[in-house]
């Protein structure tokens, strides 16, 4: 049975070998720059153009007999934007790619990213806290998940001298999550 640890380092060797940017976010980078939860799934933004001929090579390193990939969702999702998965058959763990909406917000968030060393994982492009941040404040403003906001309080209590508080207010403004961020702050006695 593959773990958590396993499975990402498959994911992150196929993007590099496809030759894709990428990076990973949600509660992974959550729980590398802040508190670490547990989860089953690992949620990593690509970068590629539509009828990208390395979402077939990407899509080729997941071996039917072990995982589920669909290639036509994945050629749809980086056509149209969106996600498509990839599914362990002997674990209940998936891999979320997401793909870029190649805004000017996804892509300074590209330009942000950071090398960083993971137990277990080799070194990865991981977003940096404040872009995590944010977009758990834009996933947050649409479902109202607690858990994004523990996330967010994880990182600034862990990583708070690290994080860009300009940056995070500016994008806050732009990306009309600064109710969430104003939240946050009143939690952290800011």
């Amino acid at each position: 049975m593959v773990t958590i640890a396993e499975f990402m380092r498959l994911a992150v060797e196929a993007i590099e070998s496809s030759n894709i940017s990428y990076m990973v976010t949600g509660s992974i980078a959550a729980g590398h720059y802040g508190e670490n939860r547990y989860t089953n799934d690992v949620d990593i933004v690509i970068f590629v153009d539509e009828d990208d001929p390395r979402i077939e090579a990407l899509c080729s390193h997941f071996p039917e007999s072990d995982f589920y990939v669909s290639q036509e969702a994945a050629k749809d999702a980086a056509k149209h934007g969106g996600q498509f998965k990839v599914i362990t058959r002997s674990a209940p763990l998936k891999i979320d790619f997401m793909i870029s909406r190649r805004d000017l917000y996804d892509r300074t968030r590209l330009f942000r990213r950071q090398r960083v060393q993971m137990p277990d994982v080799p070194d990865v492009e991981m977003a940096a806290p404040e872009d995590v941040m944010l977009k758990k404040m834009q996933y947050y403003k649409q479902g109202g998940s607690e858990k994004h906001l523990r996330d967010i309080t994880g990182i600034m209590k862990i990583s708070g001298e690290l994080v860009d508080i300009a940056y995070v207010e500016h994008w806050a403004d732009e990306l009309d999550v600064r109710e969430v961020w104003d939240a946050i702050c009143r939690r952290l006695g800011r």
